[in-house]
């Protein structure tokens, strides 16, 4: 089978690819940048004392907490809360950039939603929820769809990865831990394999999701 070098050049969803590593180099730099203003927001939070988590979070079941919906990923309740989370939101957050900053967006918007409004509806009343453990928790859903449902190896390699990196972390959606919100991280996995489905790079056919036999 021929095919075009310099489109497998310029081709940023094709493994081995300038444009691959380029995406990714630039969807790792970003993700970093991220990071350090959720420190800033926590930072304010605790030196301020400014108590955006009651203020922000979400609170199941309530109209005042509903606006957590969207906050929430942003806050955390301390430093050790926040740093568990910081290595898996760069990592899983990369490889779901590299695929295009619009797809990025467009599905990080649906993990929000439909982890916070899980957690909404499904919460205690009386627990006030935040982290961004819904959104990893949905990364990793989404990464692991993506590999079935767009039929890339390179994308398939992901999986792999992040199941042997954090494939233990899945026991995370089963309420096993009071002070844990499962709700959040059960939703949030929800909400990436939908995502996954609903973003999925359309193939023209098999043999160019697979590479030249």
């Amino acid at each position: 089978m021929a095919y075009d070098l310099n489109s497998r050049r310029g081709d940023p969803q094709r493994f081995g690819s300038e444009a691959f590593y380029a995406a990714l180099g630039r969807a790792f730099v970003a993700m970093c940048a991220v990071v350090p203003i959720l420190f800033v927001i926590e930072a304010l939070d605790v030196w301020l004392a400014a108590g955006f988590d009651p203020a922000l979070g979400i609170i199941p079941r309530r109209i005042d907490g509903l606006d957590g919906v969207f906050f929430g990923p942003f806050l955390h309740h301390g430093f050790d809360h926040l740093y568990s989370n910081s290595v898996p939101l760069i990592l899983l957050g990369t490889f779901v950039l590299a695929a295009g900053a619009r797809r990025f967006l467009f599905s990080t918007l649906v993990i929000i939603l439909v982890s916070g409004l899980g957690v909404w509806f499904t919460g205690s009343p009386h627990s006030v929820v935040v982290g961004a453990s819904g959104v990893v928790f949905g990364y990793l859903g989404l990464l692991l769809m993506r590999g079935i449902v767009e039929r890339s190896w390179w994308n398939l390699g992901v999986v792999l990865l992040v199941g042997l990196l954090y494939g233990w972390q899945l026991i995370g959606i089963l309420p096993t831990d009071p002070q844990v919100s499962w709700q959040g991280h059960l939703f949030g996995f929800l909400g990436g394999l939908l995502a996954a489905i609903l973003f999925r790079r359309r193939q023209p056919d098999a043999d160019d999701a697979y590479g030249p036999e």
